[in-house]
């Protein structure tokens, strides 16, 4: 079983921290860990590698739900910009990263402050003390869910 499809089993068993809501086609979840303050992952419900393996309506329906959590998560976290990417290279399975992006949230790795998210050093991104839980954790959930539901 790939790691999405673990992950989706644990938000089916309750058991998931991260995950945020149901939608349709995918399921919402903040990510573990917020040098990006609302980094947010949406899982697709499928187990497809690509975009296209997707059915068109269901395809259809998913772009549309991730720009539904797009706009949400870029007002939950006042984003000046949200940088939305598919990847898969690590996790063959369809998801999306959402990040809400400030000016200079890259500091000095950016030029100007400005850049991919990819161009901060994984070791920093991915640092222990950006792992979020508890409180911080239950409020950035409960910040995104109230602009989902609307």
């Amino acid at each position: 079983m790939c790691l999405i499809c673990e992950r989706i089993e644990m938000i089916k068993s309750e058991i998931n921290p991260y995950f945020v809501k149901e939608l349709e086609t995918g399921y919402v979840v903040i990510g573990d860990h917020q040098h990006f303050k609302g980094y947010t992952i949406f899982l697709c419900k499928q187990h497809v590698t690509e975009l296209h393996d997707l059915p068109k309506d269901f395809r259809d329906k998913h772009l549309s739900e991730m720009a539904d959590v797009s706009k949400a998560v870029s007002v939950a976290f006042f984003a000046e910009k949200m940088n939305i990417e598919s990847l898969g290279n690590g996790d063959g399975h369809l998801h999306w990263h959402l990040f809400p992006r400030k000016f200079d949230d890259l500091g000095n790795y950016g030029h100007n402050g400005k850049g991919p998210v990819w161009w901060l050093p994984f070791e920093e991104m991915y640092a222990d003390e950006k792992r979020i839980s508890g409180q911080a954790l239950e409020q950035m959930k409960q910040q995104l869910l109230s602009e989902l539901k609307n």
